[in-house]
């Protein structure tokens, strides 16, 4: 809500944005006036938009000071992409649950490396990411595994190695012997594993660095922005594996 007044009344004033302007436009939207712990909450979240670098005090040179402030060139990026971007970890979480149901650990570790991007700890979030995104595998290996049991098969032995490529790789051998059978095959083809392996490369550079800076923070954003549609495929996949004519 802060985010949505700021870009309202920023275009509204032409940036010219003071605190108590924003923060009563924003207690009179969620109707929080005259409550005191919303209020103080409130003014929480206002305070994390200049922790996490999106907005600076000060107008110009003749307005430095508060109550006057304006948003940075990574507020301004926020503001361009504000329902979904990772810089809105409500809105991007929001969207990622309306679109499919993670498990909680998965969930976990997804939410900790959005937090990580908005207050700019691009190598933490890219392992937290890429965590996230192993669990994705490992729950649909599961389902896999179960699927063969229930049909009194053995699974593919590669499906237990500890090494996580060794198991995406056996699993998407699988899902091509039976690609006739999965519905939207070709998102699966096209997308499975390119972004498995954006993620975890990213994953890896942070965990075994080979420069001062081995992952941005625009890797990282590249990373979360295409989360959401791997999570979807992984949720579409493992819900067909529990039924797959294996």
């Amino acid at each position: 809500m802060l985010l949505q007044v700021i870009a309202d009344l920023r275009q509204r004033y032409a940036g010219n944005l003071q605190s108590g302007s924003v923060l009563g436009e924003a207690a009179e939207r969620l109707g929080v006036r005259h409550n005191q712990e919303a209020e103080q909450a409130l003014l929480t979240a206002f305070g994390d938009l200049f922790r996490s670098g999106y907005l600076a005090w000060g107008y110009n040179l003749s307005n430095p000071s508060p109550p006057f402030f304006h948003t940075t060139e990574a507020g301004r990026r926020v503001l361009q992409n504000l329902s979904r971007d990772p810089a809105n970890p409500d809105g991007y979480l929001t969207h990622l649950d309306s679109i499919t149901q993670m498990t909680p650990l998965a969930r976990t570790y997804l939410a900790e490396a959005v937090s990580c991007y908005a207050n700019d700890l691009p190598k933490a979030g890219a392992v937290m990411v890429g965590a996230a995104a192993e669990c994705l595998v490992l729950e649909l290996r599961d389902a896999l595994v179960d699927r063969f049991a229930a049909l009194g098969k053995p699974p593919p032995t590669k499906f237990g190695d500890w090494r996580i490529k060794t198991a995406v790789d056996a699993i998407y051998g699988l899902l091509l012997l039976h690609k006739r059978a999965i519905p939207g095959w070709d998102a699966v083809e096209g997308y499975w594993s390119a972004y498995l392996q954006q993620i975890r490369s990213a994953r890896n550079d942070a965990g075994h660095p080979s420069s001062i800076d081995p992952v941005t923070i625009d890797t990282l954003h590249a990373s979360l922005l295409i989360f959401p549609e791997l999570a979807r495929l992984a949720g579409a996949l493992t819900a067909w594996a529990s039924t797959a004519p294996l």
